[in-house]
């Protein structure tokens, strides 16, 4: 139950500077759409989906399965934009490249916390190979290691899969900003179809493809 919470939490966070950082780079681009709506910020309330945010991700979580969700999509008007193609590029890049920056600091933070303490880090490699049970007597370093984990594990999640280039997904608007206009013109048409698409991968099991590459190589990193 406590690291429910905790998964819970962190992907809370990990959405709220996801969806602000869309927001901000909209606003820097020219459009006010989202600083308006109270979309720049990092309070996670602004941001809250009731099912994608909240229902989705605890039921997730409670049953040990990878844990991830979305939250309300940030308004943006193309016509505050000079060029709504390069510019939508670049705000469907600000969500991910947000949470790969937080996933590197938290990782630098475990990497200089391992030199500190190199017992903190072989604390962490314990939990994760005790089916992530609690040991007793935690110590708060070795707390701290475990939310800084689960903060590289989690944002770097959210990113990967959030570039995935299908409709609703960030990597459709970041592809979309790539191809010639003729080509995005058709990639468009997709878009009534990308969230069932989205649904079918779910269902076969793809998401375990991206997360367990991705869980080898933070391991890979922070253990070797």
């Amino acid at each position: 139950m406590i690291l429910s919470i905790v998964s819970f939490v962190i992907l809370l966070f990990c959405i709220t500077i996801h969806e602000a950082s869309h927001g901000w780079a909209a606003y820097k681009l020219g459009d006010p759409t989202a600083m308006a709506a109270g979309r720049v910020t990092l309070n996670p309330v602004a941001h809250i989906d009731l099912f994608g945010t909240i229902i989705l991700p605890l039921l997730l979580a409670l049953f040990r399965a990878p844990v991830f969700g979305w939250a309300k999509p940030v308004p943006v008007n193309p016509q505050f934009l000079k060029n709504p193609r390069r510019d939508g590029f670049w705000i469907s890049l600000a969500g991910p490249a947000a949470n790969i920056l937080a996933a590197v600091i938290a990782l630098l933070l475990i990497l200089l916390l391992k030199a500190i303490s190199p017992v903190t880090t072989a604390a962490l490699y314990d939990f994760l190979t005790s089916s992530g049970h609690l040991p007793h007597g935690l110590q708060p370093l070795q707390g701290l290691l475990i939310v800084l984990f689960y903060l590289v594990l989690i944002n770097t999640y959210l990113s990967v899969f959030n570039l995935i280039p299908i409709y609703p997904l960030d990597g459709s608007g970041v592809l979309e900003g790539l191809l010639p206009d003729r080509l995005a013109e058709q990639y468009s048409r997709l878009r009534p179809f990308g969230f069932f698409i989205v649904l079918i991968l779910i269902s076969v099991g793809f998401l375990d493809l991206i997360i367990r590459p991705i869980q080898l190589f933070i391991l890979g990193l922070i253990f070797f």
